[in-house]
């Protein structure tokens, strides 16, 4: 007989087996206890799609999965061989009927998994402005999307809000129900910008610029972290999220104001590789040291990308054969407006004035 208050975990095992089965079970248990519901349980509108777009595909491929399992199962019971009374047919080749039922049901999953994955794609385009703060909540008409520059470092995250002239470290405050637009670049390795509860990843490379819309509806704290493997410190490259009203957003940058100032010199020791930083504050930052950073051109003395390529572009269109009369230097490109970037700046910078650029 089993023991008093441990009948039913010894009658799930034969004899003997109600040990070895905690210790195997344990650590799947103790696994399953650090999994974070952020994915499941989102706090921003982009994420919330992104998870309702995997129910609705995991939904639709179900249809099928779980047919074909529950029918697996009965015709390996019904057509067993003791069962005397199935019918068999070994002359059995074609059914047009069963053809119709075996690919109709696939083909309009397919179909429909399709038209999902299309719409969906533009739909939550990274780069496309948001034209809702939540369901059934337009965005506030004229109202700017409040911008964050990200810059991945080793091994840590360094937050730049241009408006607000603060930057911080391993800390990103957002004010809810307000769309946010990230400018993500890199210092020298390709890393992934992700904040599970807030929207998709979002690769950052250096020397190019993505960008992310998203928004952040319910304020509390969560946490955000690299997802691309790029070092020894990778695992700790983690950062905080927090989520704000309007006022405690408005407080948090007049106390922000009081720290130290983030100069060239505090960035480029600040660019040094480090585990584990805490979070820091700066009260004021250069105003082009994002485009610097993106231009790779940070340390006073260092050419930036921009004006290379414009100098390579110059020596190339200037170039005579056969003693051709020289050619006049080509116009100079427009200067698209700021307030309208390019929908899908991931390329290589091209040469341009920094206000275009960062």
């Amino acid at each position: 007989m089993p023991r008093q208050g441990n009948g039913q975990w010894a009658r799930s095992f034969p004899r003997g087996w109600g040990k070895p089965a905690a210790v195997l079970l344990a650590p799947l248990l103790l696994l399953l206890a650090g999994c974070s519901r952020d994915v499941l349980d989102p706090a921003g509108d982009i994420a919330v799609q992104q998870r309702n777009l995997i129910y609705t595909s995991t939904g639709l491929m179900l249809l099928i999965i779980v047919p074909v399992i529950v029918l697996i199962i009965v015709f390996a019971w019904r057509y067993r061989a003791g069962n005397r009374e199935a019918t068999y047919d070994p002359d059995f080749d074609h059914s047009t009927s069963l053809e119709l039922a075996i690919w109709a049901g696939p083909l309009l999953i397919i179909i429909a998994l399709g038209a999902l994955t299309w719409s969906s794609t533009h739909l939550l385009d990274p780069f496309r402005p948001l034209d809702r703060i939540a369901a059934g909540k337009p965005t506030v008409a004229g109202e700017a999307p409040l911008t964050v520059q990200v810059v991945a470092m080793d091994w840590k995250w360094l937050f730049i809000y241009p408006e607000q002239g603060i930057a911080t470290v391993n800390e990103l405050v957002l004010p809810v129900d307000r769309q946010v637009r990230f400018d993500i670049t890199s210092t020298n390795m390709m890393n992934t910008f992700y904040a599970p509860t807030l929207a998709g990843m979002v690769y950052a490379m250096p020397g190019m610029r993505s960008q992310l819309h998203a928004v952040l509806n319910r304020p509390g704290d969560y946490e955000g972290f690299s997802a691309n493997y790029s070092g020894e410190g990778f695992s700790d490259m983690r950062f905080r999220l927090r989520g704000v009203d309007a006022a405690g957003f408005e407080t948090w940058v007049v106390q922000t104001k009081s720290a130290a100032a983030l100069s060239t010199p505090a960035y480029l020791a600040l660019a040094k590789p480090s585990e584990k930083v805490p979070p820091a504050y700066f009260g004021s930052v250069e105003p082009d040291l994002f485009h610097r950073v993106l231009n790779r051109c940070v340390p006073p003395g260092t050419p930036c990308m921009h004006e290379v390529m414009a100098k390579d572009r110059q020596k190339g269109g200037s170039h005579v054969s056969h003693g051709a009369q020289p050619a006049a230097p080509p116009p100079a490109p427009a200067k698209p407006a700021p307030a309208a970037p390019h929908p899908h700046d991931t390329s290589f910078l091209e040469p341009g004035a920094p206000t275009a650029l960062g």
